[in-house]
């Protein structure tokens, strides 16, 4: 077309602005002069900002080397395409669980078995290796899963089929070198579900009800083999001892390694980024989250058109109510709150928590010092922080709790049990985080800067006259981003998915962080992935009921998992995975063809 040159470049790019990312791509394919200007920085910055509905005030992504190739990487990378179910549970998945090389993972099930599987297989195809029954230890179902720090050993969190109305759980450790059990510790109410603090030694909890609405937690450390090398060495150690007010309980416990922060993989603050950058002339701010639908888009092939050759470009800096869908032998320990305290009389809890406050003001150990400003004044010391969900207004998890973990503290070696029990005071909490709505969900970022946090909102202004009767939750859910460096929120919560069931009803909905990438669960059927540095939704999954757990793979974000009611675990992959996978026994097959080895 000879008569393409005649038009300026000006005016050719002013026809390519008007054009979708699809359509100027093949118009690059007409000429040279065509071909240029559909490489464009500034076309595809406003094609980027356009197709993707991200506000301008937001930058893009400090390691990202053009607009083209964000583009390209967002609609290229991203785990969206479905490439295998899995079948071998026989009722609804709970949980998943990477291993941190990514070799491995764990899922667990109300058909009461963990299950572990290959995922470097030459193929690719995820295979099942070893599966577990824990029914013989008297287990109603499975609902958690972790690799410790090298992957010898995986904690295992289950419901235990106890007297009626009865809370308690169990962890069981695994050896990952012939699958034998390993250790058992109790664990109560189960939905605190355990956590590795370091590679031997894990933290479980206890609670003891004081009063109809009053309870102490007890938050225990155990040394992972319970073997007895002498009567002298403890394999259990008492860590924190907290008081509970309103029937609230301590819940979900998790470890963040602050150490990790020296280096962050992302920084979510904006006017941090803009400091780095003011010399290129770009204002930044915070803005409010949108939802990007890929469905919506056009077809991966077409926006590969023009290209001829495969690249890589990663970008470098890249490269409760939780009743966990019990069975009907069980009951959540929520529902034991509400059952043991409905037929209390109003007046008897309002004095009740009244004295409860009084005798906690007297018993609590006093902080040694704010965790803010020991932030501010250490930056560089390594810090442990062991965070939970808690409440304080009503039984409902509303609140996210820290405590400091002291380097004395990581060891069973101390005092004798009996010394640890007889402490008359409580522990009191380093700092508290009102999400002002039901949490159900909690996810660390791998570098362990950020906690990501599913809450289903309280109305605004709502206040609690009565903690057994807590306010109504919205059915959508937010994803609060809180900042461990800072201790405080940042940004506003990214929003698209829904749940629907009441407060003395809600689960627990496991989400995920990667480098780049947040995911979560829902009960509108889907799995949703979100792009950290942009606040925007990016995909939806689809099952066939509620998606309860999604899990990217340490080794490779364009590899995830979700697990749903619908007993399946599904298996998506980036459209360049697929295509590299797809092109791979091509060429084999070619040479095959020709003779070549």
């Amino acid at each position: 077309m000879e008569g393409c040159l005649l038009l300026p470049d000006s005016l050719v790019l002013e026809i390519f602005l008007r054009l979708s990312h699809t359509a100027v791509l093949r118009a690059g394919l007409t000429c040279r002069q065509w071909q240029a200007v559909s490489r464009d920085e500034f076309l595809w910055r406003e094609l980027f900002y356009n197709y993707y509905r991200i506000p301008r005030s937001v930058p893009r992504h400090p390691s990202a080397f053009s607009w083209y190739r964000e583009f390209k990487w967002l609609f290229d990378c991203i785990p969206c395409v479905e490439v295998q179910t899995l079948r071998e549970h026989s009722d609804q998945v709970l949980h998943l669980a990477f291993s941190h090389r990514g070799h491995r993972f764990s899922s667990c099930s109300k058909d009461c078995t963990v299950k572990l599987w290959d995922t470097e297989r030459p193929d690719g195809v995820i295979s099942l290796v070893h599966s577990s029954s824990m029914r013989q230890f008297n287990w109603g179902y499975t609902q958690f899963s972790q690799f410790n720090a090298d992957d010898s050993l995986l904690l295992v969190s289950g419901v235990y089929l106890g007297p009626h109305h009865s809370s308690s759980g169990e962890i069981a450790v695994i050896s990952m070198e012939n699958y034998t059990l390993l250790s058992r510790v109790r664990n109560k109410p189960y939905d605190v579900f355990g956590c590795w603090l370091n590679e031997t030694h894990l933290i479980s909890g206890n609670l003891h009800w004081i009063g109809n609405m009053t309870s102490c937690s007890v938050l225990w450390l155990n040394k992972a083999f319970q073997d007895i090398e002498s009567e002298n060495v403890n394999v259990v150690k008492r860590l924190f001892k907290i008081q509970n007010i309103n029937a609230s309980t301590i819940r979900t416990v998790m470890v963040a390694h602050c150490h990790r922060h020296d280096n962050p993989d992302l920084l979510l603050d904006y006017e941090a980024q803009s400091q780095a950058r003011r010399q290129k002339g770009e204002q930044h701010s915070q803005h409010q989250p949108l939802l990007f639908d890929l469905g919506a888009s056009g077809s991966e092939e077409e926006l590969e058109e023009g290209e001829e050759e495969e690249e890589e470009y990663h970008r470098d800096s890249r490269g409760q109510s939780f009743s966990a869908r019990r069975p009907q032998s069980s009951v959540s320990s929520l529902e034991q709150v509400i059952h043991s305290c409905k037929n209390v009389r109003s007046s008897d809890r309002e004095i009740e928590s009244k004295v409860a406050q009084m005798m906690g003001r007297v018993h609590t150990k006093a902080p040694e010092s704010s965790l803010i400003q020991s932030a501010e004044s250490a930056e560089d010391e390594d810090k442990t922080y062991l965070l939970f969900t808690t409440g304080s207004l009503t039984y409902s998890p509303h609140q996210i709790g820290i405590k400091r973990i002291k380097p004395d503290q990581m060891t069973t070696s101390g005092p004798v049990l009996g010394e640890e029990r007889s402490s008359e005071f409580f522990d009191s909490l380093d700092h508290v985080i009102d999400i002002h709505g039901h949490i159900i969900g909690m996810g660390l970022s791998p570098d362990h800067r950020y906690l990501y946090v599913n809450s289903r909102a309280w109305p605004a202004g709502c206040v609690i006259s009565d903690p057994m009767s807590p306010p109504p939750i919205a059915e959508e859910i937010d994803l609060h981003v809180i900042d461990l460096k800072s201790l405080r929120e940042e940004r506003r919560s990214l929003r698209a998915h829904r749940a629907f069931t009441p407060n003395d009803e809600c689960f627990f909905i496991f989400l995920d962080v990667s480098r780049d990438f947040v995911a979560s669960g829902a009960e509108d059927k889907h799995g949703y992935i979100w792009d950290r540095h942009y606040n925007i939704c990016l995909a939806r999954l689809a099952h066939d009921d509620v998606v309860n757990s999604v899990a990217f793979s340490p080794a490779d974000q364009e590899l995830l998992l979700s697990a749903s009611d619908d007993s399946t675990i599904k298996v998506w992959r980036s459209p360049r995975m697929v295509r590299l996978a797809q092109a791979s026994p091509r060429k084999l097959r070619h040479r095959s063809v020709n003779g070549k080895p």
